[in-house]
């Protein structure tokens, strides 16, 4: 599979997964987002994100337990697959390049 580029909010949802490690779970990818970037996604664009990124193979899920609090459902435990971090390392070094020698252009705004 050809490492294709992400978008900027697929790349805020797999970096808040991997920051969450083993507690990645929508609620608190959510609630990631929010306490680094200050950007809170509505919940369908965030699943419809989550949906899409498995379809792809950049990440998988896995159920957890039931429990009470959720109705009897369990949660939907999330990890960013080897084929997720290549497009993440991939989209990074293509904006690193963008950037190179930019930083002086934006120091002068």
């Amino acid at each position: 599979m050809s490492t294709a580029y992400l978008g900027e909010f697929e790349q805020m949802v797999l970096l808040s997964i991997m920051r969450l490690d083993a507690d990645a779970y929508g609620l608190a990818v959510r609630d990631e987002m929010k306490e680094v970037t200050g950007r809170t996604p509505s919940s369908g664009s965030l699943y419809t994100t989550l949906d899409r990124l498995e379809r792809k193979g950049l990440i998988e899920s896995h159920s957890g337990d039931a429990s009470e609090p959720r109705g009897g459902r369990p949660r939907r435990y999330l990890t960013v697959t080897p084929v997720g971090q290549e497009a993440l390392r991939h989209s990074r070094a293509a904006l690193l390049a963008l950037w190179s020698g930019l930083e002086a252009n934006l120091d002068q705004a």
